[in-house]
């Protein structure tokens, strides 16, 4: 069931930045799991290669600057992306836009992978106070499992509620439902709209950096991950916040628990309830017609 949940926290977090892109900028972003892959890389080469690129061997990004490092940079590399590509096609079908991400992903994709290992490069930044394991009273738990875990539902519930609970959320979506007139009260809607993606990208790059000391770090990392995430969108319906969160960590569960009973249907119990999902209300559970 944690390992479950461990997994879910991972789903809900991935699939949070993609319902905030598509929820508030109707962009569907098929690039956020390269992303994710990316912030994953930030950390990866801040711990082992940064130093000796730069002639400095002692020289290392730890774990705890890398929670922070990461997002920037990745939120800055997004926040490109949206200036220079994606703003180019916010008035044609949102097709467009989907071919263009899937595109960034495959070339993000292609360079890691002529620099690294495609089986995947282990991360050696586990800080020492995060090693071991701990007791739960019902089972023993890896601690850094634990804190991912901890930490990420904090980042989804603290994101939810700024969005929907406090006027600069209420900006947000206003921005979105009419724009012209959010202008009018002198706010800088392409700003806005601007930051937003790089905070949705920033979510995928932390979720990358967490899961580094877990998983290995691999250029298809985000590709084995993306479309799990985007039949979690589906079920929770897309563009709902709180419909990302609640599903991502429940489907997360589900597959801990189809592990457990039935292994060989872990990786497809997902697709198979967002099926039933799709048939019985098509703009998911938490989503609007």
């Amino acid at each position: 069931m944690m390992l479950g949940l461990s997994a879910g926290v991972f789903y809900a977090m991935l699939s949070l930045g993609l319902a905030i892109i598509f929820g508030l900028l109707n962009v569907i972003n098929f690039a956020h799991g390269a992303l994710y892959m990316l912030g994953a890389f930030v950390a990866l080469i801040g711990h082992s290669y940064i130093g000796p690129w730069l002639g400095y061997e002692d020289f290392q990004l730890g774990f705890w600057p890398a929670l922070i490092v990461a997002p920037l940079l990745v939120g800055c590399f997004g926040m490109l992306l949206e200036r220079t590509m994606l703003r180019r096609l916010y008035q044609f079908d949102h097709i467009y836009g989907l071919l263009l991400t899937f595109g960034i992903a495959l070339m993000l994709q292609g360079f890691f992978t002529n620099y690294f290992n495609v089986s995947g490069t282990p991360y050696g930044g586990q800080p020492e106070s995060l090693n071991g394991i701990v007791n739960l009273g019902f089972m023993y738990f890896p601690k850094f499992r634990l804190f991912a875990i901890v930490m990420s539902i904090v980042v989804c519930f603290l994101t939810w509620f700024v969005i929907e609970r406090t006027r600069l959320g209420a900006v947000l979506r206003a921005g979105v439902e009419n724009p012209k007139l959010v202008q009018a009260f002198g706010i800088n809607v392409p700003l806005m709209v601007t930051l937003t993606f790089g905070f949705g990208v920033a979510l995928a790059a932390l979720a990358g950096v967490l899961a580094a000391p877990i998983y290995s770090v691999s250029p298809l990392m985000g590709a084995n991950l993306i479309i799990v995430v985007f039949a979690v969108v589906v079920i929770g319906g897309m563009g709902s916040i709180m419909g990302a969160i609640v599903t991502g960590l429940t489907l997360g569960l589900i597959q801990g628990l189809t592990k457990a009973i039935y292994p060989p249907a872990a990786n497809t119990v997902i697709f198979f309830i967002m099926v039933i999902v799709l048939l019985v209300r098509p703009a998911g559970l938490f989503g609007k017609e």
